[in-house]
């Protein structure tokens, strides 16, 4: 990257940084159990709401244990349950509508991010009727509250139920839209282990993997606070602990529960000190090829610290011996490599690979433009890439 270009990336995220403390984060309220949900929503003097889903979680019955909650309280709903993996425009036009239609008053959302990401943007284009999904993409460009948003994660990974970020896909150009503001933040989350009991192996893998990479991201970039820095060290230690124990056994609730926690944590913390350019090569591999972002993420994640080269050996190293990941007396730079070495051996324990098969040569300069776009300058990464670097990513991947 030039070093002009170095000197207007720094400048806007070190003005960002500085902002931070007047800036209107929240935390969602938190609860443990889906019963507590008609509590929540006669509190709001919420009686009419749409539950945002996907087939898949309709087929597991984890959407009819929230309808029984529901109708024993006689509250009325509807399902809007056609969210695709990647969430696109045409799914979040879908939903508003049926909003509209039914009259509802709040939206629920139940499943992995992909939900999570469709009824913000829904929430969204309910209270912006005149603003296209193209036209919320960046920062800080839907500044209306959205109505009572509750969103309860049935994956433990994307940490999307404590986010102000939502991306969505153009399926017509294959192009996804990152969305950040905060009337996104979800009002209340929901964490709920048992909905998580059923998850495939695979998918507790990938999306524990997402979980550690926003851990990792927001640490080593240059935004972090005393607090982000706290929430990302806890998750990773818990992802440490706990990760593999779910995977292992997908009935074990102490692993289930600590794992959620950690992907709420993992959620904190690159909220307010974001991600980097693992997330935005993930985000045009997911346009492009619909690859699932806790993939992507977990094949990228090592690329990405390997590429970064000794920038990020004091950080990770840190993380490193907080989270007790390493707790031999290394030096930072043998720690941070042993660190990322863990990651490759996590990866290869829960069967993740380390390609991603559909990357194609031809497609790349196009993708590497999307991620420059995204990351640049809003990621506070500790080694700024252009268009031309970020292309040698994904040639690592392929």
């Amino acid at each position: 990257m030039n070093c002009l270009r170095k000197i207007w990336c720094r400048t806007f995220q070190g003005v960002f940084y500085l902002a931070l403390p007047l800036l209107p984060y929240r935390d969602p309220k938190r609860f443990n159990a889906i019963t507590r949900i008609p509590e929540i929503l006669k509190k709001n003097n919420k009686s009419r709401v749409l539950i945002v889903t996907d087939q898949g979680l309709v087929k597991a019955g984890l959407l009819q244990q929230l309808e029984n909650v529901l109708q024993k309280e006689g509250i009325a709903y509807t399902v809007y349950s056609d969210t695709v993996p990647n969430p696109t425009i045409d799914n979040v036009e879908a939903a508003r509508q049926q909003y509209l239609d039914f009259g509802a008053e709040a939206l629920i959302a139940l499943g992995g991010g992909s939900s999570m990401d469709c009824a913000k943007a829904a929430g969204a284009r309910i209270v912006k009727p005149n603003q296209s999904i193209p036209e919320m993409k960046g920062i800080l460009r839907v500044h209306k509250r959205l109505p009572l948003l509750i969103a309860i994660p049935t994956t433990a990974g994307t940490g999307s139920e404590t986010t102000l970020a939502a991306v969505i896909t153009d399926s017509r150009v294959h192009h996804k839209y990152p969305i950040n503001d905060f009337p996104l933040i979800p009002h209340y989350a929901i964490l709920d282990w048992h909905l998580t009991t059923g998850l495939p192996k695979h998918i507790t893998a990938t999306t524990g993997m997402d979980a550690l990479t926003h851990a990792v991201e927001a640490y080593i970039g240059r935004s972090t606070t005393k607090q982000t820095r706290l929430m990302a060290e806890t998750a990773t230690k818990l992802i440490n602990r706990y990760l593999y124990r779910a995977y292992e056994n997908g009935n074990d609730g102490e692993a289930r529960q600590y794992m959620l926690r950690a992907a709420f944590c993992a959620g904190l913390a690159f909220s307010k000190s974001y991600v980097g350019y693992v997330h935005a090569v993930a985000h045009s591999l997911g346009g492009k090829y619909g690859t699932p972002h806790g993939l992507a993420n977990a094949v990228l994640l090592p690329i990405v610290l390997k590429a970064y080269g000794s920038a990020v050996y004091p950080k990770l190293a840190r993380l490193a011996r907080r989270a007790n990941v390493i707790t031999e007396n290394l030096s930072d730079e043998e720690t941070a490599k042993r660190f990322i070495a863990w990651i490759e051996e996590m990866n290869a324990k829960m069967n993740i690979p380390t390609k991603i098969a559909d990357i194609r040569e031809e497609d790349i300069p196009q993708m590497a433009a999307h991620a420059d776009a995204e990351g640049n300058p809003l990621y506070p990464v500790p080694v700024l890439m252009d268009r031309k670097e970020l292309e040698h990513l994904y040639r690592l991947a392929m």
